[in-house]
């Protein structure tokens, strides 16, 4: 599939590689190895560039090629969505560039795209299990949470992890998750939103019909355990509001207090003040600032 100028391949490789604890994916030679689930079927594929041809190339591995061109078009939305493809970061890139904060930015991770999280499910839990902690626990949480109640799928030789599904989860109790080492409340919260999601109560789909910001914020942080800041990462990283802004996270305010020299972080007005020029870029300014760190 062909990628837009403001596209790079390989700061986006260097992102999905930030952590070596990622569990659904893995990436060897220059290539993205993942397995998806498609309804009673799984695909498992390699993503990898066609420098030349200004485009990636998705190929099944082994006999996993869905045989109905209806499931291998879902594998192609998947993964435009994933790199979000379909936006335009034009405008993003020219206000960017007079921007005090964002055009070092832009010069360092220039084709960055806001790798997102596709499945809503899948969002809510990371955003519910990295609350209150470092990331390199959160990956941690993460990796137990797959391994016990997620499937394993095996193709050429090397082992694929699927992320768990709400059915898998809602019918839980919070003794089933203990292993995992996560507080009560956590475990809670992520029964809770597989319960919503597995009864049809909560869906992708609903979220984005309100056409609203505002009123996918308060669809979310009516449940119990999404607060301010989960709302906005899955706004950002799965239905790709592009206004949407975590505006309280800890690393948007170390990674200003890095780009700007200051011994202190900045206060919630300070922010504000300096994104004022970011206006329905707020999402893919806090995800390039964020690169600073992670």
């Amino acid at each position: 599939m062909h990628v837009p100028k403001e596209f790079s391949f390989t700061e986006n490789l260097h992102y999905l590689q930030r952590s070596p604890n990622e569990c659904l994916y893995h990436i060897q030679h220059d290539a993205i190895y993942r397995a998806l689930s498609l309804d009673s079927e799984t695909a498992v594929i390699e993503v990898s560039e066609l420098p030349q041809e200004r485009a990636i190339l998705v190929r099944f591995l082994g006999d996993t090629a869905p045989t109905e061109w209806s499931k291998r078009a879902e594998v192609a939305i998947y993964v435009r969505d994933w790199f979000d493809l379909n936006t335009n970061l034009v405008p993003f890139y020219a206000m960017a560039q007079n921007d005090p904060l964002l055009s070092r930015a832009l010069h360092s991770f220039y084709g960055l795209r806001n790798m997102g999280i596709p499945d809503l499910f899948e969002a809510l839990c990371w955003g519910i299990l990295g609350q209150q902690i470092n990331l390199t626990y959160a990956y941690t949480l993460k990796r137990r949470f797959v391994e016990a109640f997620g499937r394993r799928v095996e193709c050429e030789g090397e082992i694929y992890w699927l992320f768990p599904r709400p059915e898998d989860i809602a019918h839980l109790n919070v003794q089933d998750l203990e292993g995992l080492r996560m507080t009560v409340k956590k475990s809670e919260y992520l029964i809770g939103v597989a319960q919503l999601m597995a009864e049809g109560e909560l869906t992708k789909k609903q979220l984005l019909d309100t056409n609203s910001l505002v009123e996918a914020e308060k669809q979310l942080v009516s449940i119990r355990g999404i607060g301010p800041w989960t709302a906005n990462y899955v706004l950002m990283r799965c239905l790709r509001m592009p206004a949407a802004f975590p505006i309280d996270d800890v690393g948007l305010h170390n990674a200003i207090k890095h780009l700007l020299g200051s011994e202190k972080k900045p206060t919630k007005k300070e922010i504000l003040a300096l994104s004022a020029a970011w206006a329905n870029w707020e999402s893919y300014a806090t995800f390039y600032l964020w690169r600073f760190l992670y």
